[in-house]
């Protein structure tokens, strides 16, 4: 984020529209009380794309023979 800016609870409700728009063009925007501050004002992320089945087919290159084979630190317990 660019610039911060930090604003009374009443400015905020006076002027809620245009902390919007700061926000959304990446400002910082905090909303305080007795110049402490209490909220920040972030766009919310897009939601991620739909997970497709098959689209990581070829990336492991190498699992070694023994990969499932119980750890010996755990012979103990097993």
């Amino acid at each position: 984020m660019t610039n911060m800016n930090q604003f009374n609870i009443a400015d905020a409700k006076a002027h809620f529209s245009e902390l919007v728009r700061k926000a959304l063009m990446g400002e910082e925007v905090v909303i305080a009380r007795d110049n402490k501050p209490l909220v920040r004002i972030v766009p919310v992320a897009p939601p991620a794309g739909k997970r497709q089945p098959g689209s990581g087919k070829g990336q492991i290159l190498y699992i070694a023979d023994d990969f499932d084979a119980p750890l010996e630190d755990f012979q103990a317990y097993m």
